[in-house]
């Protein structure tokens, strides 16, 4: 088993901050990214930022020089900080890691539940 706990998210006005976590526990042998993804109701889920287990990182045009991706000690937690954020920022924001469970399985993602993240005044 593989779970994902994501923590973190709320109701935020315009411009202010918050920091999303998720930590992925169960039988792993090597995560090879972890990210974070976005959906509103009506749109298809969207990538926000993803960083691999190197430390390379990507991000959305809509988010970059605001939002910053970074891993944990443990290597098995990933954090996005989240600055200056607008109401389009606003929705459903889903951990996913890509990971392989043993030496000789594929790797496969994993989601999270999902943490609501609203930005109004």
């Amino acid at each position: 088993q593989v779970q994902l706990v994501e923590s973190g998210g709320g109701l935020v006005q315009p411009g202010g901050s918050l920091r999303l976590s998720c930590a992925t526990s169960g039988t792993i042998f090597r995560i090879n990214s972890m990210g974070w993804y976005r959906q509103v109701p009506g749109k298809q889920r969207e990538l926000v930022a993803t960083i691999t287990s190197g430390g390379t990182t990507d991000y959305a045009d809509s988010v970059k020089g605001r939002f910053a991706i970074s891993r944990g000690n443990a290597k098995n937690t990933v954090y996005l900080q989240m600055n200056s954020l607008n109401p389009e920022d606003t929705g459903v924001y889903y951990c996913k890691t890509d990971l392989k469970r043993y030496s000789w399985s594929l790797a496969v993602d994993y989601w999270g539940q999902g943490t609501q993240v609203t930005v109004s005044s």
